[in-house]
């Protein structure tokens, strides 16, 4: 498996809410997050990314969906970059408030730095937090 297998591999497990559990075979030891919005500002590691984005779905959003838009891998730097939107509508009682029935469609980029091993060692999210809030209700 290629190094962008393994970061597609990584990405789908991710979005579909699989949890550490499915993503850590795709991850290396100690491999490190960051995302510049609230939300996201105090994790700071996959693993407890993997664990937040479950969490997301199973608690508040379930049947949450992805559409991937584009993607690439930079053979020089050996990252790997997906462009999606997330699908989802809060409809459990796992969020800031009750349950709002509303929807939101969120554009986001992950980029996924991977090792020599080919797995990843480093992610960061791009992601506009306080406009999906919004939509959600949840702000």
């Amino acid at each position: 498996m290629t190094e962008f297998d393994n970061a597609r591999e990584f990405f789908d497990a991710c979005e579909s809410a699989k949890g550490w559990e499915e993503c850590q075979q795709y991850v290396a030891e100690g491999a490190t997050f960051s995302a510049q919005c609230e939300p996201l500002a105090e994790i700071d590691t996959v693993k407890a990314y993997c664990e937040w984005m479950a969490g997301v779905v199973r608690d508040a959003t379930p049947g949450a969906t992805y559409d991937v838009h584009a993607s690439s891998f930079d053979e020089q730097t050996h990252t790997a970059m997906f462009f999606g939107t997330y699908h989802l509508k809060h409809t459990k009682d796992g969020g800031p408030v009750p349950p709002t029935h509303k929807e939101a469609h969120a554009n986001y980029v992950y980029c996924l730095t991977m090792n020599a091993d080919g797995k990843v060692e480093k992610m960061v999210k791009i992601w506009n937090a306080p406009w999906t809030l919004r939509e959600l209700g949840w702000a």
